[in-house]
């Protein structure tokens, strides 16, 4: 994908950017409710998968918002 990101493109990316914004809040919901149990392995996939989603965030804000050399 190029640098410089086109309307329709921007919007895709800002769809899917709230698509994995909620799945991320969801598994925060997940995480907390599985927090008291010891279903561990469980727990860390879910933890895994949350951070996956953080990095595609980020990854999908810098291609919406790219760094500004001042």
């Amino acid at each position: 994908m190029t640098g410089k990101v086109t309307e329709p493109n921007e919007v895709e990316l800002r769809a899917k950017l709230a698509e994995l914004t909620q799945e991320h809040r969801d598994l925060d919901t997940a995480i907390q409710a599985l927090s008291g149990t010891h279903d561990m392995l469980q727990l860390t996939r879910l933890k895994k998968r949350k951070l996956q989603l953080k990095d595609q965030i980020i990854k999908i804000n810098n291609q919406l918002l790219p760094d500004i050399i001042a």
